[in-house]
């Protein structure tokens, strides 16, 4: 039988005995479908494979058409973080808790799989983030998100103080613990859990959610997902800042500094097996009530 992936790369969740019997079983399944297969060496190395070949996450997001992150959405975040810059299309897993990014169950993953390797499966497109942080018109650090941005202070429960502009237009001065910059992926995330609203992932928008801030006329905003947002942090501020893409990879910021948030060149192309519902995710993961009649 013909497939849509001939190249596949395996990406697991390292020192997780439960994810390394799933990259077993698969990558015995791929072969069996006569497919080439590449493990990701962080876990390579560590699975009872003698033949195995083990790439970094780069040459594996260049090589391969299809990569699978078995693992929870913490996994995927890491992967899809790099994969995006590659045409790739990424299938997950779940061996995780909630899964909002991971569709197949490790223990009856063959038969989507099979459908999905035959061409039969659902494609989105994603949206990420492009975070900088820029000081004197230098950039000292840069990152991607597919999650949110997180402007906060490195204690908790502490006032810091900015102004945010849209496309260079002055939004709004703010005191407050922080603000959330998230893609509709991760408006399931850390800013639903701040109050913001959940968007659909067809949306090309962006969501900024305050965290506490200092008055309650502060609200959740939704702009369009090609703005550019500038965060210039008070001189003031006493306390050390950051910016935290995805709650992985934490970025200093210093009173004073501007940090640019604009929707990322390359979007993550996901593939779900047929029959996905982001609305079924919705219902099954936030614990939504059934249809009453």
């Amino acid at each position: 039988m013909p497939h849509a992936f001939h190249t596949v790369g395996l990406i697991g969740k390292p020192h997780h005995q439960g994810a390394n019997n799933t990259l077993l079983a698969l990558y015995h399944f791929l072969q069996q479908q006569g497919l080439k297969v590449y493990v990701e060496e962080r876990v390579g190395q560590s699975l009872p494979l003698p033949d195995v070949e083990v790439l970094d996450l780069v040459e594996l997001g260049k090589k391969c058409d299809l990569a699978i992150v078995v693992g929870g959405d913490g996994n995927m975040l890491g992967a899809a973080r790099v994969l995006a810059r590659f045409d790739v299309a990424v299938l997950g897993v779940n061996r995780g808790n909630l899964g909002f990014l991971t569709d197949l169950a490790p223990e009856s993953f063959q038969q989507p799989l099979s459908e999905v390797l035959a061409g039969n499966f659902v494609t989105e497109k994603r949206n990420l983030l492009e975070i900088s942080v820029q000081r004197n018109g230098l950039i000292k650090s840069s990152n991607s998100a597919v999650n949110e941005a997180v402007l906060h202070a490195d204690k908790v429960a502490h006032m810091i103080e900015f102004e945010a502009y849209i496309n260079d237009e002055f939004v709004y001065s703010q005191r407050s613990d922080g603000l959330i910059i998230s893609t509709p992926t991760g408006s399931t995330a850390y800013s639903l859990s701040g109050g913001g609203p959940i968007l659909t992932p067809d949306l090309d928008a962006v969501t900024l959610v305050p965290m506490f801030p200092h008055t309650l006329s502060s609200r959740p905003l939704v702009v369009s997902g090609s703005s550019e947002i500038r965060l210039k942090v008070a001189s003031t501020n006493d306390a050390h800042l950051q910016i935290s893409c995805d709650s992985h990879v934490i970025l200093a910021v210093m009173p004073g500094d501007e940090i640019y948030i604009r929707k990322h060149p390359t979007p993550l192309r996901l593939v779900h097996p047929p029959g996905y519902s982001y609305f079924h995710v919705l219902r099954n993961k936030l614990g939504w009530g059934s249809k009453l009649y």
